[in-house]
């Protein structure tokens, strides 16, 4: 009898392994009919979800997001700009001063799971399912729902009549079943920030007034039938009788779906190549020939990013005029579109570098902002740098296109209001924290640890986190665990302060010193909390510089050398704990004529001016 005990206790303490092992992942499969009418501005909608449970958790509830309901006066959204310090330009007291008509809602009129009713309740931007009878692990659900709904005036991304006179920019528009996953359900209310989501397949059939044009995520499959030239040529030809069109789209293996609409868009498309298609729906105004000139930039901009960050999975995108500024969303985005030519080329590279780093890492936005707003803007920037390089945009490149992200950075730690990446999307007491946070220092993030690990095992490293985790919604250790097995170093002391505190980096030349036989010794100070490896680059009298390289003892280890037209020597490791540290090299004090701490810019030190000593 023990020795059974004892091998269930064994296969038990397996499985149990296993389940926390293996990054499962739910699945959904969307089938959804809309008929809208654009006098009222209201739709009718039945959806039918297939809802695999591949989690080894047997659940009870299900749980909705029902966003429009944010566009209510007295909702979270609402209150929550009406106290925040520093509220948003584009909700203020808005929502609060909404009408009946003008405010956004989702009205569910049945749920039904395996063909029988269940009970639900309506809190806030939140759908609380219970269920009868539970869905057991690894097996899969049926969930059927018919609703009505009104889109909002627009107050924040999604909406109706933008201020640019987009009539419809559907975003977060339908009921979307809440994430489960190995942190269990994440059903945050719509307060006003990041989103997340199950992956899987939307089948998507749209009934509006004929006269619209729609852009949306997936492929549309009905073209002929409703007579809409969506096919490379963008021809329009006439439509079939009667008031209505329905656009029937497919979008496969993603976690959200858009659409936009408005009868005076305009529909370009370009072929990048073979399995890649771009789209552009955009108004004719005073920025079309911006517009004109977008297909081409994107196309070349495209080589730069797969060759740098991988390769785009999906075979269309679409660059949609609508929302309030730029959001991203599955296999497209929606964009303001009365902008200069830079500006435009600018947030569409930014909304289609989303693609990379949450279309298709799925990262918890709420809990890990800064692992997407901040790698897009890294990325964005190197992209942006590289078009000017290449001629692609009439705009000099700069030596280091993340120079200002450290300044703001700098000025997010000058502010007093900085708090730690790990804080919550919706949780940070200042809009002002949150954005430098997320966009800035999840930028310099990146761009310091290059100077960490070493830019060829750097941009190794991005290819292999994509490769690693594209559909895997990744954490922070996921990212952390690429770039310390393509380096060979330990990288836990770096999250730790740079993601989990707000430690600052302040590093100093404290004093500089003839030691005789040739020898001259040079005490370096840290003077900030959070430790750091350094480059010390030394130029001698003669104009020749050498990088001596000190690493951090706990990285167990060094980064190779990267500038190879450079002198490169490896120092002694300088242990955290100690506040001072003794480097002593073989040239003469008459002789050198400049010592930098990072002279590559790369770190971000908060107080420069201590950096340099100069003879």
């Amino acid at each position: 009898m023990n020795k059974i005990i004892i091998f269930f206790l064994a296969v038990f303490s397996a499985n149990l392994l296993y389940a926390q092992a293996d990054r499962w992942q739910q699945k959904v499969e969307y089938d959804m009919e809309i008929d809208m009418d654009v006098k009222t501005h209201q739709f009718k909608g039945k959806q039918t979800i297939k809802y695999y449970n591949n989690s080894p958790d047997e659940l009870n509830r299900l749980f909705y997001h029902l966003y429009f309901n944010a566009f209510q006066p007295g909702s979270m959204m609402d209150v929550r700009s009406l106290n925040i310090a520093d509220p948003s330009a584009k909700i203020m007291d808005r929502i609060s001063k909404l009408s009946p008509e003008e405010e956004g809602y989702h009205k569910i009129n049945s749920l039904k799971v395996n063909g029988k009713d269940v009970k639900f309740e309506v809190v806030g931007t939140i759908l609380e399912v219970t269920l009868d009878k539970p869905i057991a692990p690894r097996s899969k659900a049926t969930l059927e729902m018919e609703f009505d709904a009104q889109v909002p005036v627009q107050v924040r991304r999604s909406g109706r009549d933008s201020k640019e006179g987009i009539s419809y920019s559907m975003s977060q528009w339908y009921p979307k079943l809440c994430e489960y996953d190995y942190q269990g359900w994440h059903a945050n209310p719509y307060v006003g920030r990041e989103f997340h989501g199950v992956w899987g397949d939307f089948d998507v059939k749209i009934s509006i007034d004929k006269k619209y044009i729609l852009g949306a995520s997936g492929y549309l499959i009905n073209a002929n039938e409703i007579g809409y030239g969506y096919e490379e040529e963008g021809t329009n030809v006439k439509r079939p009788e009667g008031d209505k069109l329905t656009w029937h789209f497919n979008a496969p293996n993603v976690h959200d779906f858009f659409w936009g609409a408005d009868p005076d868009y305009v529909h370009e498309i370009l072929r990048v190549r073979d399995d890649l298609i771009l789209h552009f729906l955009f108004e004719k105004n005073e920025n079309t020939e911006a517009w004109a000139r977008l297909p081409e930039i994107m196309a070349k901009a495209i080589e730069f990013i797969e060759k740098n960050y991988g390769r785009y999975p999906y075979e269309q995108y679409s660059f949609v005029q609508g929302g309030d500024g730029g959001m991203e969303y599955p296999m497209g985005t929606l964009i303001t579109g009365e902008r200069p030519l830079g500006s435009l080329v600018g947030v569409s590279v930014h909304e289609w570098m989303h693609s990379w780093y949450q279309m298709i890492m799925g990262t918890n936005e709420a809990l890990y902002a800064w692992m997407d707003e901040g790698f897009t803007s890294y990325a964005s920037s190197e992209v942006m740098n590289w078009l000017k390089e290449v001629e692609a945009l009439p705009m000099k490149p700069e030596d280091n296109p993340h120079a200002g992200t450290y300044m703001g950075y700098v000025n997010l730690v000058n502010s007093g209001v900085e708090e730690p990446l790990t804080t919550h999307a919706d949780h940070f007491k200042t809009n002002f924290a949150y954005g430098m946070a997320s966009y800035v220092k999840g930028s310099v993030f990146l761009h310091q640890l290059e100077s960490v690990i070493g830019k060829k095992a750097f941009d190794e490293g991005m290819l292999k986190y994509y490769d690693t985790w594209k559909f895997k919604h990744p954490n922070t250790n996921d990212f952390m665990r690429v770039m310390e097995k393509v380096s060979g170093l330990e990288l836990d002391w770096y999250k730790e302060h740079w993601v989990n505190s707000i430690n600052t980096i302040d590093y100093g030349i404290k004093s500089v010193e003839d030691m005789g036989k040739g020898k001259t010794k040079i005490v370096l100070e840290r003077v900030g909390v959070m430790p750091m490896p350094l480059d010390i680059m030394i130029t001698d009298s003669k104009g020749v510089s050498t990088i001596y390289n000190i690493p951090l003892r706990i990285m167990r280890g060094e980064k190779p050398q990267e500038n190879m037209e450079m002198g490169y020597k490896v120092a002694e490791d300088w242990p955290w704990t100690h506040p001072t540290y003794e480097l002593i090299i073989d040239t003469k004090l008459k002789k050198i004529s400049n010592i930098e701490i990072d002279a590559s810019k790369r770190v971000a030190d908060i107080e420069r001016s201590n950096n340099t000593w100069k003879q």
